[in-house]
């Protein structure tokens, strides 16, 4: 197998993580979003570097070579990226408010990547389309939680938050799409990509998700705080 996409995705992710952390904003009312992007890619970075020396890859009987750590790394970034739009959607109010979303899109979540991780385990062709089905369903629930209640209650506050939300939520939507596709496709489906060609297309996607969305949403969350403070400073001088 090439390791270079491991590689790659290695050094991409490390420097990303220094360069978000290094221009991300520090301002204490949104500080957490540079906390998240930040955090993402260098876990990436640590499951890359797991991929490039094949610990926890496993292949079972069904000749299909999955490695733990991509699954690992996809358990804890998708919860923080989605932990991040939950609380924009939210307009950034306190934690105890937003719990109820949080635990519940991140529960679809996490069902999401271990009933895919099962399905590339899986030795049965009708077993694996099963569970391939049910992750789908619960990127499903996740997706309808993004796109209904949570777009309502960012589009009844209205403003520049909302207006961020409707500029991040398309953006990570599009390219989380790209993940299923390519399971389906690659070796875990129908096979007709080759196990590096699914490498490095699932590399192309993490930048994408994890590198050049964090850039874009921490723009347009930095944009609408001052916005919003701005507004904020015109009300008060009025």
């Amino acid at each position: 197998m090439d390791l270079t996409p491991f590689l790659v995705g290695f050094v991409v992710m490390s420097l990303a993580s220094v360069a978000l952390y290094a221009r991300g904003s520090k301002d204490p009312e949104i500080r957490h979003h540079t906390y998240f992007h930040s955090a993402v890619p260098f876990i990436a970075a640590t499951s890359y570097l797991a991929m490039y020396f094949a610990i926890g890859t496993v292949t079972p009987a069904n000749g299909v070579t999955t490695p733990i750590a991509r699954y690992a790394d996809w358990s804890v970034t998708t919860p923080i990226l989605l932990a991040g739009l939950v609380m924009l959607a939210l307009h950034e109010r306190p934690v105890g408010r937003s719990a109820a979303f949080l635990v519940s899109i991140i529960t679809l979540d996490a069902l999401m990547i271990v009933t895919g991780l099962i399905s590339s385990l899986a030795t049965d062709p009708a077993a694996r389309l099963a569970f391939y089905l049910w992750s789908c369903a619960a990127f499903a629930g996740v997706l309808y939680l993004l796109w209904g209640p949570l777009r309502s209650i960012s589009a009844g506050e209205g403003g520049a938050f909302n207006r961020a939300y409707m500029k991040n939520l398309p953006f990570l939507t599009l390219v989380w799409f790209g993940y299923p596709v390519v399971f389906a496709i690659g070796p875990e489906g129908i096979g007709s990509l080759a196990p590096n060609a699914e490498n490095w297309a699932i590399l192309i996607l993490d930048v994408i998700a994890k590198v050049v969305y964090a850039f874009a949403a921490a723009a347009n969350v930095e944009r609408a705080h001052l916005e919003g403070r701005n507004a904020a400073g015109r009300d008060d001088a009025g």
